[in-house]
């Protein structure tokens, strides 16, 4: 069965004076403000458009490379990822760096990084990101 998951932007001025609140109406868990400064400088309390796709990305990531292993027969105690989405003004998105580190008992190390490589390309956020020229991974088995 398909879903749909909604968000809505409402924005007001320009791109560098203006600002926004973007809302996640699907789950109502809440609103958020974002601004061109939050965006290309620091955050100051708000997000941004990279940031929500990190947390995606991430979300994604750990669920695909769970349920991979789950289908190999593989029992994960735990899933750690961090993505960091690096946005250039003028360019876009740069760069996306996935850092997993797991534990996952009985797992060799060649398993292990097979497995992460394999929920990096099958993940479906991955998927709708692969316009991003560098998408890199980091994946440690911790023992």
């Amino acid at each position: 069965m398909a879903t749909t998951r909604t968000a809505k932007t409402h924005w007001e001025g320009n791109l560098l004076e203006g600002k926004g609140t973007v809302a996640l109406d699907s789950s109502k868990i809440g609103s958020y403000d974002v601004s061109w400064p939050a965006r290309s400088e620091e955050p100051g309390g708000k997000t941004s458009p990279e940031e929500l796709i990190a947390a995606a990305h991430s979300s994604c990531y750990s669920m695909a490379f769970s349920h991979g292993l789950a289908g190999k027969g593989y029992t994960v105690e735990h899933v750690d990822t961090q993505a960091d989405v690096t946005f250039q003004p003028g360019e876009g998105i740069t760069g996306i760096k996935l850092t997993v580190k797991a534990k996952v008992p009985g797992l060799s190390e060649e398993d292990f990084q097979a497995a992460a490589a394999d929920a990096k390309a099958n993940c479906p956020v991955s998927q709708a990101l692969a316009g991003v020229k560098n998408i890199t991974l980091d994946a440690q088995l911790l023992p």
